[in-house]
């Protein structure tokens, strides 16, 4: 996953798109990286780290101008240590085109090779995001045909992107001396919104990038819809999709959004408080409440679901881990042996809120069972009796494709193992999981307009119907990590999506 922003002012742009990134980082601490434009020229500053540190004074000095693009990367697939493959993404022609990209093509590999057999275009990263720009960029080119730039031409050319482009993918593109252009992959898979204030307009990947700047949000953009906002502000916009409809990534409710963003009319906060709800009922099933002390949230994104369920089961809610903010979220780090190494340094038990307590421990998730493996080995070293373990989250099963760095199957500690085998290698007294129609229901509650939600983590089902094993052993390849994350694919059942 990645933040991307854009926007178009009548004023200086470059504090904004900071600020705008700085609400975003949660979604990406690999790279930051902004343009700008003035008078048709584009000004650029990108590289590697967070967002503080990549940009200083005189960096935010030469980025003048009245539009412009920031992001901030947290890289799945390509070369991670590469500060070529920070984005903003440039190409020249036509016009001159500055793209930032969140998601992930799932084609990629035959795309760039018809760009470099068919296409005459070429490709210098490993980054599936220039590709998704040279493609974009060919399809203006046919379009336009040398003909002066309408918002129908682009349109034009985004439909032809949809029909070749697959994967998830929202784009913010700013093309010189014209305007930006965003767009949204045809099943709504990764967010993106659009707010306003005093005639400028501001997209971004969640609506708290808004909010925090002083935007008015005005609405989502729609799957497979594309909006083009000229330099004089006027917004232009129009469905290009051929059968576009919304199927949200589940898993930013679950985890990887904020809580106080509102995404597809879904207020995150309020879909984890759901999950706890849903959750309650999962845990009296397994362990009778009168057997649980306390509930002890894991941080940070468990603790409205953990609050929750406290509160329905009657039970005390504790703080028994202190989290220290300046360690990086073992999610994004790479190998399992430097995971293993951050979890105490990042987490700190209060003993007093263990010592001769059954502990009921709620995470958000459980992905590759290290950290939580861990954690409970903190709970029993503070003197915990006993200590159960539940998840927000149904288990996590199956590789993502679509922009989440867990796609090997060997990473995914529930990949063909039961929910005893899971327990037994974490080390919990009792392991209770959500199941996948609580976790849809419990979201999808809060917006009845969703028919479906990208939910191929825990279900297997990928939403846009193109996914082999075959695809999933190739991704694997090209992912951050290389050759030490490849494995055998071949046992890999993927459900079929008819049934």
């Amino acid at each position: 996953m990645c933040g991307i922003v854009g926007v178009v002012s009548q004023a200086p742009v470059n504090q904004l798109i900071y600020d705008a990134l700085l609400l975003l980082q949660h979604r990406g601490q690999d790279a930051a990286g902004i343009v700008t434009q003035q008078e048709r020229r584009f000004f650029m500053h990108k590289a590697k780290g967070m967002v503080r540190d990549v940009f200083r004074t005189r960096n935010m000095r030469s980025l003048p101008g009245n539009c412009g693009l920031g992001q901030v990367r947290y890289p799945t697939a390509g070369n991670a240590f590469s500060e070529e493959e920070a984005q903003p993404f440039y190409v020249n022609a036509p016009f001159g085109i500055v793209l930032v990209h969140n998601g992930n093509l799932t084609n990629a590999h035959a795309l760039k090779a018809e760009l470099f057999n068919t296409d005459h275009r070429h490709i210098n990263t490993d980054s599936d995001s220039e590709v998704l720009l040279n493609v974009l960029a060919h399809e203006i080119e046919r379009t336009t045909r040398g003909l002066p730039l309408q918002p129908e031409d682009l349109f034009a050319a985004v439909r032809k992107v949809h029909r070749r482009v697959k994967g998830s993918y929202a784009v913010i593109a700013l093309i010189a001396g014209h305007g930006v252009l965003a767009f949204r992959d045809p099943f709504g898979i990764r967010p993106l919104c659009m707010g306003s204030s005093d005639g400028s307009t501001l997209l971004a990947s969640e609506s708290v990038a808004l909010e925090g700047t002083g935007y008015r949000f005005e609405r989502n953009v729609d799957p497979g819809e594309a909006v083009f906002i000229d330099l004089s502000g006027k917004v232009h916009a129009q469905q290009c999709a051929d059968n576009p409809q919304l199927n949200p990534c589940i898993f930013e409710f679950v985890y990887l959004a904020r809580p106080d963003s509102v995404m597809d009319k879904i207020s995150v906060y309020q879909a984890r408080l759901n999950l706890g709800e849903s959750l309650a009922k999962r845990v009296i099933s397994t362990v009778p409440p009168n057997e649980i002390d306390v509930v002890i949230p894991i941080p940070e994104s468990s603790r409205p679901s953990a609050a929750q369920l406290a509160q329905l089961l009657g039970l005390p809610y504790r703080e028994g881990f202190v989290k220290n903010r300046y360690v990086g979220r073992t999610f994004i780090m790479p190998g399992q042996s430097v995971r293993k190494k951050s979890v105490r340094q990042k987490l700190n038990a209060i003993a007093s809120e263990f010592k001769g307590r059954n502990v009921l421990l709620v995470d958000d998730s459980i992905v590759r069972g290290t950290t939580s493996k861990e954690i409970v080995q903190m709970a029993r070293d503070a003197g915990a009796r006993k200590v159960y373990l539940a998840s927000a989250a149904p288990p996590v099963r199956y590789p993502n494709v679509y922009g989440i760095d867990m796609p090997t199957s060997s990473e995914l500690v529930a990949h063909d193992r039961t929910v005893e085998e899971i327990r037994q290698i974490i080390g919990c007294d009792a392991l209770i999981y959500q199941d996948v129609d609580g976790m849809k229901k419990a979201i999808g509650s809060l917006n009845p307009t969703i028919k479906g939600f990208d939910a191929s983590c825990f279900d297997g089902v990928y939403v846009t119907g193109d996914i082999t094993s075959e695809d999933i052993s190739r991704l694997n390849e090209s992912r951050v990590g290389g050759e030490e994350n490849q494995e055998d694919t071949s046992r890999l059942a993927l459900p079929n999506p008819a049934e």
